[in-house]
């Protein structure tokens, strides 16, 4: 497909390198050329310098031929502009980047009447991943599908752990809990697992269940589960902003302390956020953290604008505290020596965007307008997960998982039947309407019947 990236910040190179390795003819628009430049040596795409609001920077883009445009510049306004442009100039689909909490309650509105096919707020949805990862605070990283009826959670397995040792068929059966393991990363492999694989202490492994069963799991595990109580925040940005709305809305309750250098912002969240504890300070002074009691926090949160300031604070939290560590990394890319650190959860704002986008680009692929509902990178961008919507495929349906021939490194994890969960078996069969969730090490999945050898 030709799409159209507009910026090339974060977002957007991350998004085009994303795309590119999924094929795509990709086009990205920036004024500043030092920028467009790296972004052309570093990954092959064409660079147009120039402003992408403009029609005639468009036109040179292609945007006639085009069949997407993303706007991810740093101004949503311009983003809103460039989808506007592309709209009526070319026809495509327009996704747009749009940030400002402001905006927040008019989304439904600018999509409909921009006629937006998808906008993308990276802090929002890192904020909501956030969220989730404080109401279970023992994952590494959780995943949800099906509208949030099923969750794929990221854990570590601990030293002298139940399961150590005990092949992946006798796990529900020994433990009387009804889960299925999805994947198990082990140093540098990933292993889509069947029955006869062991579990072994270090492993990182993915498994889904139903909430209670995950609880239970967890516990068996020989994993400290305690409900949080008290969250602390350094960094009063965005993403610490739509969490601590997601708080106030949801049932997510606790003590909620936020640090932040610039007072202006400080006034502002005191006023938005009446319930929380606002702390004007620099966050990385050792002795303001122990003041305001981070060795009594059960979450610490290291939300600045600055990668290397959140390494060094969950590093130091995670050695003053037991508190559960959530860490934010916008730029840093050594993802090797990041996962070898103390640093909780990571959370990538840039990546969660390239995972929505990147679904919607394979839904377009397809001429029948393809079943990808979900997608995510997991296990460190080695394997994905994707929640399909099984159609009338005759290849498919009513034929039990026995009978079917899958590719290498194909899990069926889930079927999601109406309100029902089903974890497969050889029996097993899908029917028309089911929410099916596959992993698998393999990419560029765009179909369920991709998954049939």
């Amino acid at each position: 497909m030709n799409i159209i990236v507009v910026g090339c910040g974060k977002v957007g190179l991350t998004l085009a390198a994303q795309l590119n390795k999924e094929n795509h003819n990709i086009t990205i628009i920036d004024h500043n050329e030092k920028a467009l430049r790296h972004a052309v040596d570093t990954i092959d795409v064409m660079g147009i310098n120039g402003n992408g609001a403009m029609l005639k920077t468009q036109q040179e883009a292609g945007v006639k031929n085009a069949d997407v445009l993303i706007a991810a510049t740093d101004s949503d306004e311009i983003n809103m502009l460039c989808c506007l442009i592309a709209k009526k100039e070319g026809n495509c689909s327009t996704i747009a980047r749009i940030r400002n909490p402001e905006y927040t309650d008019e989304i439904t509105y600018l999509r409909d009447e921009l006629n937006l096919a998808m906008v993308i707020n990276p802090e929002m949805a890192a904020a909501k991943e956030v969220s989730r990862l404080l109401r279970f605070p023992s994952a590494m990283k959780i995943d949800s599908f099906s509208r949030g009826k099923i969750d794929l959670i990221r854990v570590k397995v601990p030293e002298h752990s139940e399961i150590c040792g005990m092949k992946i068929m006798d796990i529900s059966r020994t433990l009387g809990i009804n889960l299925l393991i999805c994947s198990i990363e082990r140093g540098e492999e990933v292993i889509i697992p069947s029955g006869i694989h062991e579990i072994m202490e270090g492993d990182v492994i993915s498994f889904i269940a139903g909430a209670q069963q995950a609880n239970s799991f967890v516990k068996k595990l020989g994993i400290s589960f305690s409900p949080i109580k008290d969250i602390m925040i350094v960094g009063g940005g965005r993403v610490t902003y739509y969490i601590a709305k997601s708080m106030k809305a949801s049932k997510l309750k606790g003590k909620l302390k936020i640090i932040e250098i610039d007072k202006d912002r400080c006034d502002f969240l005191a006023d938005e956020f009446p319930d929380a504890t606002i702390i004007n300070g620099d966050g990385t002074d050792q002795d303001l953290l122990i003041r305001e009691g981070l060795e009594n926090t059960d979450a610490f949160c290291s939300l600045t604008g600055f990668d290397e300031e959140n390494i060094m604070l969950s590093l130091y939290a995670g050695k003053m505290s037991h508190a559960r560590l959530v860490t934010k990394i916008n730029r840093i890319s050594f993802d090797d020596v990041v996962n070898e650190l103390n640093l909780g959860s990571i959370i990538y704002p840039k990546q969660i965007v390239a995972d929505y986008i990147v679904q919607y680009v394979r839904a377009l692929q397809n001429s029948q307008g393809s079943n990808v509902e979900t997608l995510y990178k997991i296990a460190d961008g080695k394997a994905e997960a994707l929640e399909f919507k099984v159609g009338n495929n005759n290849e498919l349906i009513k034929h039990t998982f026995a009978e079917l021939k899958f590719k290498k490194n194909v899990l069926i994890a889930a079927i999601v039947r109406g309100n029902k969960l089903i974890t497969p078996g050889g029996s097993d069969y899908m029917l028309p309407g089911d929410n099916v969730i596959v992993i698998t090490t393999n990419t560029g999945f765009n179909d369920l019947k991709d998954i049939l050898a």
